[in-house]
C-alpha cells in the first residue's frame, strides 16, 4: 500500500547497510522516531571454542520506522540508511497490525530467518499472535514450522507451529 496523504505516522521499511541495523535503530531512536528491529537469538561458536548467544537481525539490511511522509528526508539523513522501501506507487506503508503481529510472534523466541521459498504447501496460521498470516510449511527437526514472508521487503522468517494451528490453502504437491 502506498501513502495516500501526508498526515499521520505510518510504519515503513528502511533498507540499510547490512551489519549496521542496530546502529540505524539507535540513531532513529535518538532522533525520536519509533523504530522496530526484529531480532532472533543464535548460538555462535568462536574459533577458540567458546559459544555465545548473539542477537542478530531477523531481516538483515532492514529496520522498520514509524514517521510521517514529510519526515522522510530526516530518516534518509540517518547514517547507513540507503532508502525507504518503495514500489511503483511510492513508499510502501507497513500496516500497524502487521508490525504488532510480528512483535507478538517474535516474543516467543522461536523465530529464525529463513530464505524465501517457493516450494511446499501453502498454509494459513489459524491461531496465536500470527493468526491470518499465510506462508509455506516446512518440516524441521522438531515438528513443523511455517515460513512467513513480509511481502513489502521480500524477506522471510520461520516460526514453529503445531499442525492444529495451521490450515492448508492448496493441495500439497508431494501427496500426489
Amino acid at each position: 500500500m502506498a501513502i495516500s496523504d501526508d498526515s499521520g505516522r505510518h510504519w515503513f521499511a528502511l533498507f540499510t547497510a547490512t551489519n549496521n541495523e542496530k546502529q540505524v535503530d539507535r540513531h532513529l531512536q535518538r532522533r525520536e522516531f519509533e523504530s522496530f528491529l526484529p531480532l532472533h537469538t543464535m548460538v555462535r561458536r568462536w574459533k577458540n571454542r567458546t559459544t555465545v548467544k548473539v542477537q542478530l537481525p531477523l531481516f538483515p539490511g532492514y529496520v522498520f520506522a514509524k514517521f510521517e511522509r514529510s519526515e522522510s528526508w530526516r530518516v534518509l539523513e540517518v547514517p547507513m540508511v540507503y532508502s525507504i522501501v518503495r514500489n511503483r506507487q511510492g513508499a510502501v506503508v507497513i500496516p500497524d497490525a502487521e508490525i504488532e503481529a510480528l512483535r507478538a510472534g517474535l516474543s516467543g523466541g522461536l523465530a529464525e530467518p529463513h530464505p524465501s521459498v517457493t516450494v511446499g504447501s501453502r498454509a494459513r496460521v489459524r491461531a496465536g499472535p500470527l493468526a491470518g498470516w499465510e506462508g509455506v510449511v516446512a518440516r524441521a527437526d522438531i515438528g513443523l514450522r511455517i515460513v512467513l514472508t513480509v511481502e513489502s521487503i521480500k524477506r522471510s522468517f520461520a516460526v514453529h507451529v503445531s499442525a492444529e494451528d495451521i490450515e492448508l490453502l492448496e493441495e500439497d504437491a508431494f501427496s500426489k
